[in-house]
């Protein structure tokens, strides 16, 4: 057992007489008398003695407290240098936010023109003006592009009142200003709706609108019908040229 004592033993002879000399000079050592024994004119002493500790062992206990001092001392260091870190992180982080951003945030108005898709902008959409209303660039486009908002300058081809409606129409619009002499590009098509819904602007905006008026259509592609060679759009805005 680790606490289990060890004893160094030592046997001391004595002429008879002077046994209880030895035995006052050996406690005073540490020595504890266990067995005396007696014969003639001799004595024998046996004494024991719990044994000291070895150096070594000192030593080794010692570099183990040393060991445990420099894995605590490690520690703390370690969680400093982390706090003071995660400090200068914080300040860091702090000072960014806090300076201005030099770079200036687009406007409203300029988030929206720049989704706009405009024939100078978009190749795609500048050939499909000039293409035929059943090709199959119609098609494509729309679903490519479905959602999204168009931009081009146009003119009313046709305009009609939908269903048994009186104020409210549907538009059959074409690409350039040749109104319904209109030969080329997408058949494009706005259902049902009133002028209101043209949401008309610039700087004579007229009473009423009929075919022949030029206009720079903004609208949002929904679909085409390749059976009617119909392109389906819905009016954003629509500026008088």
């Amino acid at each position: 057992m680790a606490d289990e004592i060890k004893y160094e033993h030592k046997t001391v002879q004595t002429v008879r007489g002077t046994g209880g000399l030895a035995i006052s000079k050996m406690e005073k050592d540490g020595w504890e008398l266990i067995e005396q024994t007696q014969v003639m004119l001799r004595s024998t002493l046996k004494f024991r003695r719990p044994k000291k500790p070895q150096p070594w062992l000192l030593i080794g206990s010692a570099a183990a407290v040393l060991v445990i001092l420099a894995i605590v001392i490690g520690a703390a260091s370690a969680l400093s240098d982390g706090d003071g870190k995660k400090d200068d992180a914080r300040k860091s982080m702090t000072a960014a936010s806090e300076k201005p951003s030099t770079t200036p945030m687009p406007t409203a108005a300029e988030s929206a023109a720049a989704e706009v898709i405009t024939p100078e902008k978009n190749p795609e959409f500048a050939a499909l003006l000039k293409a035929d209303s059943c090709d199959d660039a119609n098609l494509d486009f729309a679903t490519g592009y479905e959602g999204q908002t168009v931009a081009f300058n146009g003119s009313i081809r046709h305009m009609a009142p939908h269903g048994d409606y009186e104020t409210r129409y549907d538009f059959l619009l074409g690409p350039g200003d040749e109104g319904a002499n209109t030969t080329i590009g997408p058949a494009f098509k706005y259902e049902d709706v009133n002028t209101g819904n043209l949401h008309l602007t610039g700087k004579k905006i007229p009473a009423t609108v009929g075919v022949g008026d030029k206009f720079r259509f903004i609208a949002e592609v929904r679909e085409f019908n390749a059976a009617q060679c119909l392109f389906f759009l819905h009016p954003v805005s629509t500026e008088v040229r």
